[in-house]
C-alpha cells in the first residue's frame, strides 16, 4: 500500500496545479476592480509632454470631470484606441488628458504630430512612476476622476463604443448632475 502513496500523492498534486492555472487563465482581467476606485487620484507633478518647460499635475484636474487616459507609442492596442479618443475630444463634458507611460518624447510627440492630438493636456512619465501610482499594469488604462479628484472608475484595455455608452459616459452623466 506505502509503494503507491508516492505515485497518488504526485498525480493529486499536478492535478491541484492544473486546476489552479486553468482558473488563473480564465480570469477576465478587464473585470478587475482597481483599489484606487473611491480615493483620491494619486498626486503627481510632471513635465507636459509638447511643452517640457511647462508641469502638469494632478492639481490641474480640480473642478473638472477628467478622463485620464495612460497610451504609449509602442502600444498598439493604443494606436488602435486613438481615433475613438479622437471623436471622444469633442465632448465638452469631460477633459481628457493623457500620461504618456515609458515612452520617448520623440516617438510620443510623432504619434500624436501623425495621428492628431485628443487630448487637453498630456503629462510625460518615461520613469513609469506616476503610471505605477496609478496602479496600471498595461497600457492602454482609462480613469475618470470626478470633479474633487475622487477615482471613480478605471477600465482595462482600449475604450470602445459600446464600453463608452454603457459605462463611462452614463457615469459622467451622474457625476455631472
Amino acid at each position: 500500500m506505502k509503494r503507491y502513496l508516492l505515485p497518488i500523492s504526485i498525480f493529486a498534486a499536478f492535478l491541484s496545479l492544473f486546476a489552479l492555472l486553468f482558473v488563473g487563465l480564465n480570469i477576465d482581467t478587464k473585470h478587475v476592480r482597481s483599489p484606487l476606485i473611491g480615493k483620491p487620484a494619486p498626486a503627481f507633478s510632471a513635465p507636459r509632454l509638447l511643452d517640457d518647460t511647462r508641469k502638469i499635475s494632478n492639481r490641474d484636474f480640480a473642478g473638472h470631470i477628467v478622463v485620464l487616459n495612460i497610451w504609449a507609442s509602442w502600444c498598439t492596442t493604443c494606436y488602435l484606441e486613438h481615433p475613438f479618443l479622437m471623436k471622444l475630444a469633442q465632448n465638452k463634458q469631460i477633459r481628457l488628458y493623457g500620461l504618456n507611460y515609458k515612452d520617448t518624447r520623440f516617438a510620443a510627440k510623432k504619434m500624436l504630430k501623425d495621428k492628431g492630438n485628443p487630448y487637453y493636456a498630456v503629462a510625460f512619465d518615461p520613469s513609469g512612476d506616476i503610471g505605477i501610482a496609478y496602479g496600471i499594469t498595461a497600457v492602454p488604462e482609462t480613469f475618470i476622476i470626478d470633479k474633487q479628484g475622487i477615482i471613480r472608475f478605471k477600465h482595462f484595455g482600449a475604450i470602445t463604443l459600446k464600453v463608452w455608452n454603457e459605462k463611462m459616459l452614463p457615469l459622467i452623466q451622474k457625476l455631472n448632475r
